[in-house]
């Protein structure tokens, strides 16, 4: 039979290892609290110095505005024109291109449509059939509820096309309700 051993005093778990391991991590964290302040110091000093002599450049006068200011003013300046994108997204877009589908358009093919939101003016450049299907398409756009001022801006005919197109561009205020 085995003998039974009995130990009423355990002894200390902790091992040599483990308090040299122990020692060496405070003594790494405390040189790293030391490095932090001497570098942190270092930098107000160079902060200090740049100060003075931005104040040097602008003929004693104190520099107008610091970095953190600066940063401030960019995000003031991003949130500004998020707000303004997000307002352009938020107008009734499809009440727009919804009238200019639903308009007759048989004798004319619109190229390209180019609103500006931020104006309220929609430019549009299409082509007619004849001079006569371009200005009732003009009349058309004066008569609908979302566009006021229609002008025309330019137009010609196309003479190297054998059917002798009108290409034209128009104007009109964009009536945002």
């Amino acid at each position: 039979m085995r003998e039974l051993q009995l130990d009423f005093q355990p002894q200390a778990i902790a091992s040599r290892l483990g308090w040299s391991l122990l020692a060496l991590g405070g003594a790494l964290a405390a040189a790293m609290l030391v490095t932090h302040l001497l570098v942190s110091k270092a930098g107000d000093v160079e902060s200090a110095k740049l100060s003075y002599m931005q104040q040097q450049l602008n003929g004693g006068k104190p520099a107008k505005a610091s970095v953190a200011s600066k940063g401030r003013q960019g995000s003031d300046v991003s949130i500004a024109e998020m707000r303004r994108i997000s307002a352009e997204m938020n107008l009734p877009w499809n009440a727009l291109f919804n009238s200019l589908e639903s308009m007759p358009r048989d004798d004319i093919a619109l190229l390209s449509i180019a609103p500006d939101a931020r104006k309220q003016q929609l430019r549009l450049t299409a082509e007619a059939r004849n001079l006569e299907a371009m200005l009732a398409f003009h009349r058309s756009l004066e008569n609908t509820q979302q566009l006021r001022d229609v002008s025309l801006l330019s137009h010609e005919t196309l003479t190297q096309m054998p059917e002798r197109p009108v290409r034209f561009s128009l104007s009109a205020t964009w009536l945002v309700e």
